[in-house]
């Protein structure tokens, strides 16, 4: 059975909704907006990555992290609750600070393998780094064409969940599980890249 992402996401995130409810409930209660809470995500994430993950503290780090991800489907809860809506402003801000949020992850990383002298990983980690960039910019710029570029097999969430699961366990003392997992993220990265630029120039042939 193939791999669908869209039918994974819609089965989670009404549960998360419904988990989130009351504390977006409470928050534009108090006027707290979206945009705000798309900021406080981000800023937790960065804080908690480039201060966690180069310390070593990978579990906490990965824990804190975590916490700080789910402000990306809090601050549509938030919207919702206090009748804003969404706004072009407000989806432009929250996919930039993703990419803000994804490489603050990925550079505590190289950060912690540097630490421990580990100068392959921190290769292999910078790869996971801008081969995710690209990735995020390959989309980007093909919706900007009028094209679509939605394939590949590493996407945001399969990058984070990698990352963040390989970062936790690897703080508990469990061998090779981070290496391993930026090894996978490295080579699926650059084969989404790879899958999003052949997407593209077969369609521009179709045109």
């Amino acid at each position: 059975m193939a791999y669908d992402r869209t039918a994974m996401l819609k089965l989670l995130r009404p549960a998360m909704t419904r988990i989130l409810t009351p504390l977006g409930r409470a928050l534009a209660g108090r006027g707290i907006g979206p945009n705000a809470v798309t900021a406080i995500g981000t800023l937790g994430t960065v804080v908690s990555a480039l201060l966690l993950f180069p310390l070593g503290h990978l579990t906490w780090g990965a824990l804190a992290i975590t916490v700080f991800v789910l402000f990306d489907l809090l601050d549509g809860v938030v919207a919702r609750l206090g009748g804003k809506g969404g706004s072009t402003w407000g989806a432009f801000l929250d996919s930039t600070l993703d990419r803000v949020a994804d490489a603050a992850i990925f550079a505590g990383l190289i950060f912690y393998f540097i630490s421990v002298d580990d100068t392959l990983m921190a290769a292999v980690t910078t790869v996971c780094l801008t081969a995710g960039a690209v990735v995020s910019y390959a989309k980007a710029r093909a919706e900007g064409l009028g094209l679509t570029a939605d394939v590949g097999l590493a996407e945001r969430p399969e990058r984070l969940v990698v990352a963040l699961v390989a970062a936790f366990f690897a703080g508990l003392g469990v061998p090779y599980v981070l290496a391993v997992g930026m090894w996978l993220l490295a080579a699926a990265s650059v084969i989404t890249v790879v899958q999003r630029v052949v997407e593209v120039y077969r369609q521009t042939r179709e045109r």
